[in-house]
């Protein structure tokens, strides 16, 4: 199975460096693409790319899923499992053929809730480091299997609302202390008031870990 996608060239024509959008569950890779338009205007030498995941979703038809969530959707523990396995297949596939364009080195993954927890379960478990990976309102999967499952260790920016009622807040430190417990560059920050969502201080730390990763200078605010 081969994932497919929107995405967007650098702004500058020529890119050396990409971030890759993992979506979250029932949405699809044009859900986050929008987001390339604020960061592309500091980052013109960086494409952005947008995969849909692998399957449809069971709770809406329209969008995709990485895997089915049982308390969701009402599937079972198994096809639970059958379908994470099948979508980091698919996903570590999907890198590999972007990899061959432009190095892991110089790539940051940028994922949402159900996008953040492929991204902590996959990149972990690479032969190469990504620059970096940004995971917005999700969690780590198995956090006691990360220590002794992980190759790599990219640096990690965690961020979530604590007002989101879909991914319990508590998610974030419990996914920061098992990635610094293992060894990782880890970095949260809480949004105040927010949902299950995106707020636009955390977009802008996404920005400057993504730029900094990428070893891209940002102007400097005037005063």
């Amino acid at each position: 199975m081969s994932l497919t996608g929107p995405q967007k060239g650098a702004k500058s024509g020529k890119a050396n460096g990409q971030i890759i959008f993992l979506h979250g569950y029932g949405a699809d890779g044009a859900d986050l693409l929008g987001l390339s338009d604020q960061l592309g205007a500091y980052l013109p030498n960086t494409r952005f790319l947008a995969p849909n995941a692998p399957e449809r979703c069971i709770n809406n038809p329209m969008g995709y899923q990485w895997f089915p969530i049982p308390w969701l959707d009402g599937s079972s523990e198994e096809m639970a499992r059958a379908g994470q396995a099948r979508a980091v297949e698919a996903l570590n596939a999907y890198l590999d053929a972007q990899f061959a364009e432009v190095a892991p080195e110089r790539t940051v993954i940028v994922g949402f809730s159900q996008g953040t927890m492929m991204a902590l379960d996959v990149l972990p478990r690479r032969d190469t480091a990504v620059a970096g990976v940004v995971g917005f309102s999700g969690r780590l999967l198995a956090p006691e299997k990360l220590a002794a499952a992980a190759r790599v260790r990219p640096p990690v920016l965690l961020v979530h609302g604590d007002a989101d009622q879909m991914v319990p807040p508590s998610s974030l430190p419990e996914a920061a202390d098992a990635l610094v417990a293992a060894g990782f560059e880890t970095y949260t920050h809480i949004s105040k008031g927010m949902g299950h969502g995106i707020a636009p201080d955390g977009l802008g730390l996404c920005l400057q870990f993504a730029a900094q990763k990428l070893g891209v200078t940002l102007p400097q605010p005037s005063n």
